[in-house]
């Protein structure tokens, strides 16, 4: 028995004593060289796994912590999409005024290049990766990918946009409820009582939360819920388009429409034009995102705001905090605004 204790010993590594104790590589090179930085029952927990396997460590393990690449990578559903395109501008700022380096892996929103292009990133060995978008999106989170990121995060820190059950990651995340709330304060506020939903699919946590929260928010003011009035397809202007035109062709059609992001937006206010009807004077549009798109529009679009700045600032402050083995709060939210532009007002009489 001490025979096959002492030859696992020879085989492991300081990557697999990160791995057990669910903390980065850097952190345990910390404790094996005696610095105070790391908390006590972290601390501790990492000692118990080191004489589990009567590990002993070599120089570069030992020397492991003060070899950071200064380098965060970043996986991306799809940087053609404005809301990720803001998004890792705001991050790749944040890391330069902390002298980081950031490397962008876009994904196309395809599952198996997902899974690579994560490999990608722990080969170029980053310091931390952040994930926006893909399966850290979904409702339902898929074992596949949670254990291969439990498996990653032992290692190397990964903050996620979204949220992945039963793994180690931490979160930065939108309170998209609150802004579907602030949506919907504005326009009942106008008057409107028949409002749309469109866009956006609900096997996705932030699609699904605004949904519950434009279903509460209509009950908050004695609003019966229309199903027609909700109609699901993708967050693209050619989806918004489509979707709108269904709405529009509601024998009693809405006077306002929610999009889910500005990208399907640019889709409905088509939409909206071809059925000859006026921006804001027959119907109001309020979105989400805030991107650039809402300020190029005709008429500009009323949008839900994340402070990319503050936003970007946030994954990265959380990604270096973690990778150097700092406590940090798993999940931290994003607080929306409302920008109110020409798109929506009062209801039609």
């Amino acid at each position: 028995m001490e025979k096959d204790r002492l030859n696992t010993a020879k085989t492991i590594t300081i990557y697999d004593i990160a791995a057990e104790a669910g903390v980065s590589a850097s952190t345990v090179s910390r404790v094996l060289n005696g610095s105070a930085s790391v908390r006590k029952e972290k601390k501790e927990r990492i000692q118990q796994i080191i004489e589990k396997y009567d590990f002993k460590p070599n120089a570069l393990a030992k020397g492991l912590s003060d070899t950071a690449t200064k380098s965060i990578g970043i996986l991306v559903a799809d940087v053609r999409n404005p809301y990720y395109s803001e998004l890792f501008v705001a991050c790749e700022k944040a890391a330069e005024k902390k002298g980081y380096s950031v490397a962008l892996v876009n994904f196309h929103s395809s599952k198996e290049r997902e899974m690579s292009q994560l490999d990608v990133l722990v080969q170029q060995r980053a310091d931390a990766i952040i994930q926006m978008g893909g399966r850290v999106d979904d409702l339902i989170t898929d074992d596949t990918y949670a254990e291969k990121v439990r498996k990653i995060s032992g290692t190397i820190p990964i903050v996620i946009t979204g949220k992945l059950d039963k793994t180690a990651v931490h979160s930065v995340v939108i309170d998209e409820s609150l802004g579907m709330d602030i949506v919907m304060d504005h326009l009942i506020k106008l008057g409107h009582k028949k409002i749309a939903l469109v866009g956006g699919e609900m096997r996705v946590v932030s699609t699904y939360k605004k949904y519950q929260s434009y279903r509460e928010g209509l009950a908050k003011y004695g609003i019966t819920e229309r199903g027609e009035y909700v109609v699901s397809s993708s967050y693209d202007p050619e989806a918004g388009y489509e979707a709108t035109n269904k709405v529009l062709e509601l024998e009693d059609r809405p006077t306002a429409i929610i999009t889910i992001n500005d990208f399907a937006a640019s889709g409905a206010l088509r939409s909206i034009m071809d059925h000859g009807l006026r921006i804001p004077e027959d119907i109001s549009i309020a979105s989400f995102d805030n991107t650039y798109i809402a300020n190029l529009t005709v008429p500009k679009l009323t949008s839900i705001d994340y402070n990319y700045k503050d936003y970007g600032k946030k994954l990265v402050d959380t990604a270096i905090k973690v990778s150097k083995g700092q406590e940090v709060a798993s999940v931290q939210m994003v607080q929306p605004r409302l920008v109110v532009r020409e798109s929506t007002g009062p209801v039609p009489v």
